[in-house]
């Protein structure tokens, strides 16, 4: 009997070709996670992790690290899979509720900067497989093990990409198997630990497995190819008292990047926050309102965002991006948010406070979700002069259903850069790095500037 991760690798190694719009956002994609993880280079974690492995860190290693630093393989995939993750402005992926591509792109472009061959289109190719991967996976066990507190960009993502370093690794579809069985052994992360600055490093600790799970299948290691369905494997032990399995998953022509697409951040905290921060901005705009006009603000989420969104009153840039309060308070008061919105002093902010007294979250029932994928996030405004007006959003802004166009894609890519404080000369043109997929050395392409 053909197993689980059989049937996916079958098919993500079948594609001989992708379509236009495949690699068009598997692009975009790529380029919005390589801006994040320039983004992140100053950030504590990423310096933290710096500091941990500084004896490896030098010039005779083959992978580039952010900073303009060199180091081996797994370490370089760690390091950025950290920094693209740690200003959470990296892209989300429901259907494995992850961070897909903080985890694909790091770990990818740590095997590219050891073999200048890999080529833009090689490097796409790969990602579109761990994509595919990560989709497949995540079909058996989500929303059920995302919600029993694994974060999925950890353990999800780390098994779908693992498929990706191994075919760009030029493995067999043995070899890749079998880095997907190691890889789920790999796998972990909890959501416990979101507002810390452990949250970030679960996307690089997911990229350094994933590369180590691919070699170690490639050097000829093997393991159970039914470890995700199988007993005590991966459904067993982590999916949750709700998962389904796959016995009805259905792989199919259309890529899932085509047909789910991913979302780009618009806003640089957890993306929990994102439908109800659009809401109440369009609120704000249709309705004129002004901060004096506000008696309160109730919000309606999912089960997961509530759980997710654990800091009423955040201490720290960190639990800021997990709190509601925050968000909506600084969204209103301000009209957006920003990177300079998440530093230690912002957090704190005194002029935040009354309003976010006044913002309440509540979640859906169990009941209300069983065997829905998604509900609509909900945002009531209640006024002074008694008024309730609300609106609902089912997809934020980024996500294919209203997506950013991109003039928006390349002013978040500059904002990014501006945080870093790197130049545009530094890096290739945003033409150029549009034009990925023709690039001849992806590791070329894709610089970590001093």
């Amino acid at each position: 009997m053909v197993t689980v991760i059989e049937k996916i690798v079958r098919q993500i190694m079948a594609r001989a070709s992708f379509s236009p719009l495949a690699i068009s956002r598997a692009t975009d994609a790529v380029i919005d996670t390589y801006g994040a993880i320039l983004a992140g280079a100053n950030e504590s974690p990423v310096k933290a992790l710096q500091r941990a492995f500084s004896d490896q860190i030098n010039e005779d290693h083959p992978s580039s690290i952010v900073g303009g630093l060199r180091a081996p393989v797994s370490l370089a995939a760690l390091v950025n899979g950290t920094a693209a993750h740690s200003l959470d402005f990296d892209d989300n992926f429901h259907p494995a509720r992850a961070h897909a591509s903080a985890v694909l792109v790091p770990a990818l472009l740590a095997v590219a900067g050891g073999d200048r061959s890999i080529t833009g289109r090689n490097f796409l190719s790969a990602y579109l497989a761990g994509l595919e991967a990560q989709a497949a996976v995540g079909f058996g066990v989500n929303p059920s093990h995302y919600n029993a507190g694994w974060h999925a960009t950890s353990t999800v993502g780390c098994i779908g990409a693992a498929a990706g370093v191994a075919i760009l690794l030029r493995a067999t579809e043995t070899e890749v198997a079998h880095a997907m069985s190691i890889a789920v052994s790999l796998s972990c992360g909890l959501k416990g630990q979101f507002g810390t600055m452990v949250k970030p490093v679960h996307a690089g600790v997911a990229a350094r497995n994933a590369v180590e799970a691919a070699l170690m299948a490639k050097a000829g290691l093997e393991a159970r190819l039914d470890i995700l369905e199988g007993r005590q494997g991966f459904l067993e032990l982590s999916g949750g008292e709700d998962a389904k399995g796959w016995k009805d998953l259905v792989l199919a022509s259309e890529h899932v990047i085509e047909t789910r697409g991913l979302v780009t951040k618009r806003h640089p905290c957890c993306g929990s926050t994102h439908r109800a921060i659009d809401a109440l901005l369009e609120l704000k705009k249709r309705y004129d309102l002004d901060i004096a006009d506000i008696r309160g603000i109730d919000t309606q989420v999912g089960i997961s965002a509530q759980r997710n969104l654990a800091y009423a009153d955040p201490k720290d840039e960190m639990e800021a991006r997990f709190s509601m309060q925050y968000c909506l308070a600084t969204a209103f008061i301000h009209g957006k948010l920003g990177l300079s919105d998440f530093t230690p002093e912002a957090a704190v902010r005194l002029e935040l406070r009354d309003l976010m007294s006044r913002i309440s979250m509540t979640a859906y029932t169990p009941e209300q979700e069983k065997g829905v994928e998604r509900l609509p996030h909900r945002v009531t405004v209640i006024t002074c002069d008694g008024r309730h007006i609300s609106v609902e959003r089912l997809h934020a802004k980024g996500a294919i259903e209203a997506p950013l166009d991109e003039a928006d894609r390349e002013y978040k890519f500059r904002d990014c850069l501006s945080w870093a404080n790197i130049s545009g000369h530094q890096i290739p043109s945003w033409q150029s790095l549009s034009d990925l997929q023709h690039t001849e050395c992806v590791a070329a392409a894709l610089p970590f500037p001093r």
